[in-house]
């Protein structure tokens, strides 16, 4: 009698023990080969060359090759006042246009619009939503022209018998960050609509009864509750923020004398201006350094459970 060879073992979930499947990984893997040579050739590869030239003083004219100069572009930049300078008002930039305007402004919002009639939603949605799918460029223009000498705001202050002035020389960082939470404070209603959708009624309702006013619902039960897309709105706004050029740059062009001048205004200045390419994308890689540094701290907040 010929002895028959043993079955297979099988799991208890029907499947072949691991060293039957192992032949299949490289068939797996195989489908995504092409999506990781197109990241290298065009996401790692650009990343790495700039990284590159950021330690060399590559420049666009007058240098017939490019030398390596190790740390002199940051050295130079954190000896620069101009630098200094655009780091501080881009600091000044996100805070107000941001962390402050942008993330209030949009909870607010998105508080007001739950208890709102349908019609009203539909309204004040619709003229958020339009602001921020403009272009850049066209939000630039339309806020140049509300804030400039003979512009919007100006007149309204005329007919109300006030002070005008003109806000893009006295006031330019000021004109910019309000600008910026104009176009960008739709992401954070949808944000956090999305979010105090997720709100059980009944947990407020009970607080409603208990004596709980808005303001003490809302510290005490709306935030904690949405602790987690806060942190994520913030960072998501804090990044696009850092990022901003077309709108600064078509309002004042970073001026006057660099008052509004941040890290993107800087950065193209020396790079395409200057003809400093490699100053100016040691300047982007220092950017890149402040983005990352605000999103470590986000994602530690992000950590904590509520």
């Amino acid at each position: 009698m010929t002895a028959t060879a043993p079955p297979p073992r099988v799991t208890k979930t029907g499947e072949e023990p691991h060293r039957a499947r192992g032949p299949r990984l490289p068939v797996r893997v195989l489908p995504l080969a092409p999506a990781v040579v197109l990241l290298l050739l065009f996401l790692a590869g650009p990343i790495a060359y700039c990284v590159y030239i950021a330690f060399t003083d590559l420049q666009l004219t007058g240098q017939a090759r490019e030398s390596f100069v190790g740390f002199d572009n940051f050295t130079r930049a954190f000896g620069d006042e101009a630098f200094l300078n655009a780091v501080w008002l881009t600091l000044v930039f996100t805070v107000v246009s941001s962390l402050i305007g942008q993330n209030t402004l949009g909870l607010a919002l998105a508080a007001l619009m739950r208890r709102a009639s349908k019609p009203v939603r539909t309204l004040t949605g619709g003229i958020v939503v339009t602001a921020w799918v403009l272009p850049e460029v066209v939000a630039g223009f339309l806020l140049y022209a509300f804030f400039r000498r003979e512009g919007t705001l100006n007149a309204i202050l005329d007919w109300l018998h006030l002070p005008a002035q003109n806000w893009l020389f006295t006031l330019p960082i000021l004109a910019v960050s309000f600008a910026n939470v104009w176009r960008g404070t739709a992401f954070s209603m949808l944000v956090y609509s999305a979010a105090l959708n997720e709100i059980p009624e009944e947990i407020t309702e009970a607080a409603e009864v208990d004596g709980a006013g808005g303001w003490r619902r809302m510290w005490h039960i709306t935030l904690p509750m949405i602790r987690r897309s806060i942190g994520t709105n913030l960072m998501l706004n804090t990044l696009q923020t850092l990022s901003v050029f077309g709108l600064i740059w078509v309002m004042t062009r970073g001026g006057p004398g660099g008052r509004s001048q941040t890290l993107p205004l800087f950065m193209y200045e020396q790079a395409f201006q200057n003809s400093l390419i490699g100053y100016g994308t040691a300047v982007a890689l220092l950017l890149l350094l402040v983005g990352s540094l605000f999103s470590l701290i986000y994602l530690r907040l992000l950590r904590t459970e509520v």
